[in-house]
C-alpha cells in the first residue's frame, strides 16, 4: 500500500532515488534534510508499505505570497490588491522507474490535501508551482493549475 510520510533520513533511502533530473535528485540527497531542519521547506515522501525505505516520489511545501495583480482576472477580482498568502510546492519528483503509475497525480493530491488541512489553521489562497519546462507546465495544467499572467511557467491552483 502506498503511504505518504515526512522525510526521515533514518528510514528513507535518499541516495537510491533517481527521477532522471539531476537537480531534483541532488536536492533530495543533499539539501532536503537541511531545509527541513531549518524550517525552509517541509519534505514529504511517497513509499510502499512493503518497502518503506524506498522513496517512490517526493514533494516539498513552504509558505509563499504572490502579488494579486499576477493572477487571472477572475481570481484577481475576489482578492485584495496586496500580496496574497499561498503555499509553494517547490519540488515534485517521481522515480524514473515508476513513471506511468499516476504517482505524480497522487503526490499533487497529497500536497493539496495537506495545504487544505494547514489552511484551517493558517490562511492561504492557492498552491503555487514553478514548472521547470513546457512538459511540466502541461502536467500541472492538466490538474487545473493556471499560469500567472507574465510568467507562463509559474502556475497556481486556488484552494
Amino acid at each position: 500500500m502506498l503511504e505518504e510520510h515526512r522525510l526521515d533520513p533514518s528510514i528513507h533511502d535518499r541516495a537510491g532515488f533517481d527521477c532522471g533530473v539531476p537537480e531534483l535528485d541532488e536536492y533530495l540527497r543533499r539539501y532536503a534534510e537541511q531545509h527541513r531542519r531549518r524550517g525552509i521547506s517541509a519534505v514529504y515522501v511517497l513509499t510502499d508499505s512493503e518497502a518503506p525505505d524506498v522513496i517512490l516520489g517526493y514533494y516539498t511545501l513552504s509558505a509563499a505570497e504572490v502579488d494579486a495583480s499576477q493572477l487571472a482576472e477572475d481570481d484577481r477580482r475576489k482578492l485584495p490588491r496586496y500580496p496574497v498568502p499561498c503555499f509553494r510546492m517547490g519540488r515534485l519528483a517521481c522515480r524514473a522507474d515508476q513513471r506511468g503509475r499516476g504517482l505524480g497525480r497522487l503526490l499533487i493530491g497529497c500536497a493539496v490535501d495537506r495545504c487544505l488541512e494547514a489552511r484551517a489553521q493558517v490562511a492561504a489562497y492557492a498552491l503555487i508551482v514553478d514548472a521547470k519546462d513546457d512538459e511540466a507546465r502541461a502536467f500541472y495544467a492538466h490538474y487545473g493549475f493556471t499560469p500567472f499572467g507574465s510568467r507562463p511557467l509559474a502556475m497556481y491552483l486556488p484552494l
